[in-house]
């Protein structure tokens, strides 16, 4: 038996899908009358894990281990502790005999972490890694509170099976969100305060209802007076729609920013990850996306290293980066998942030859980068303030592009400004007041 908490902690690592459910499992603790608290005080801590990359298991459990030492240290006793996430449902009651801790939750089971606490508290086993048919969505609490820019899940899991990836195995199949479900939470994130919206799903554009694409379920939360801006992530080749294309250009609310991911410039590689799209097809899309939106920004995904992968193979993968201009991108080394096809396949690359294919991949990443922000200097833009910079006076906000731009104003945070763009750092870009 162990007393009931009365204070928690929330830890989130990974993907924005995982500050989204981490968001949420906050609410529901304190719609349960939990106190928020620093994570060495709290007398329950809850670790939202990631399990896409290397050595992520060890990583919670050395969490775990470190946050018993200083709780210890700093109060005297040891929290509560939920492993709740993808790690979650890898690794089940492995984590329980291994590390002793007191809940385990999956990302389709976190609505019922309110009784999963209780059972713990008795003394009982508080185990839930189901994937039920009934979303999890229903039955979380009312979002009150929330940031100028919000996250809104409206799709979860994965059918691609991508011979590198968990997530189909720790998120399930693919499911999407009912219309009025997403209409009504969209609606209420914007009564409390959100002036963006960010679509999320691990293939987000794979969303449907009947008949409906991701395009029409944009067009529909456009209707919203107050709402002024929507983006989405992250989104499959595959699934790119020639109405979700058109939607950039006709949808003036959806910001002129694509997160595609792409994973390798080569064809062979691109087969041997069962991909399911060519660099020519995802080229195409993308000529067709600027088509209708000029002035987009694109944005992507990368994996060097991956088994079998030639200084050929690399080659094509930097040439299609040249190709592109990628305004954002994120690059990592291939990291083996236990139980994924590529985990097993011959031909590993070393260590040394994946960190040098790095290197150059994120350098030639970096210009392009810093060649996007230098090209949008003068450009006049809106910008919707989101957080205080570090300088007195300072505020720091998103452009439409998805930079980061740092302004001297008075105005709120919040508010959507009139700033040119002035000058272009490496990773953020100063705005000065429009006029």
């Amino acid at each position: 038996m162990k007393p009931a908490p009365k204070t928690y902690a929330v830890k989130s690592f990974g993907c924005q899908m995982n500050v989204y459910d981490g968001d949420r499992m906050a609410e529901l603790m304190a719609a349960q009358g939990l106190t928020q608290a620093d994570p060495t005080e709290a007398d329950l801590v809850v670790l939202n894990t990631c399990h896409i990359r290397e050595r992520a298991t060890e990583k919670v459990y050395s969490d775990i281990g470190r946050l018993r030492k200083e709780a210890l240290r700093d109060i005297g006793r040891a929290p509560m502790i939920a492993v709740a996430g993808c790690v979650a449902q890898a690794e089940g009651a492995e984590i329980v005999r291994r590390a002793k801790v007191d809940v385990v939750v999956g990302p389709q089971a976190y609505h019922n972490l309110p009784e999963l606490v209780a059972r713990a508290a008795r003394g009982e086993s508080a185990l839930d890694t189901d994937m039920p048919v009934d979303m999890k969505f229903g039955h979380l609490p009312a979002r009150r509170r929330v940031p100028p820019s919000a996250f809104l899940t409206v799709q979860e899991g994965c059918d691609k099976f991508c011979t590198y990836c968990v997530v189909p195995y720790t998120r399930g199949a693919e499911v999407s969100r009912g219309w009025d479900q997403i209409v009504d939470e969209a609606k209420a994130l914007v009564d409390a305060g959100a002036r963006e919206l960010t679509l999320l799903g691990q293939n987000v554009n794979a969303w449907s209802d009947d008949t409906r694409g991701l395009h029409d379920l944009i067009a529909a939360l456009a209707e919203i007076p107050a709402l002024a801006r929507i983006r989405y992530t992250t989104s499959h080749p595959n699934d790119m729609t020639q109405g979700l294309i058109d939607a950039h250009g006709d949808i003036e609310k959806l910001m002129p920013f694509l997160h595609l991911p792409v994973q390798s410039g080569s064809d062979r590689v691109l087969q041997a990850m069962n991909r399911s799209h060519s660099r020519d097809s995802y080229l195409r899309i993308l000529d067709r996306v600027r088509a209708r939106r000029p002035d987009i920004a694109l944005s992507g995904d990368f994996i060097v290293g991956f088994p079998g992968e030639t200084d050929a193979d690399f080659e094509e993968t930097l040439s299609l980066v040249d190709a592109v201009g990628y305004a954002q991108a994120y690059s990592f080394k291939y990291s083996p998942r236990p139980g994924t096809p590529a985990a097993t396949m011959a031909e590993q690359i070393p260590e040394a030859v994946m960190d040098e294919r790095l290197q150059r991949l994120q350098a030639a990443l970096n210009r392009d980068q810093a060649a996007f922000n230098a090209a949008t200097v003068g450009r006049t833009c809106q910008l919707l303030l989101e957080r205080p910079g570090k300088l007195p006076g300072q505020l720091i906000g998103k452009s439409p592009w998805l930079q980061s731009v740092h302004l001297v104003s008075d105005a709120a945070i919040g508010d959507l400004v009139e700033v040119t763009l002035a000058e272009a750092g490496a990773n953020s870009m100063l705005g000065t007041l429009a006029g």
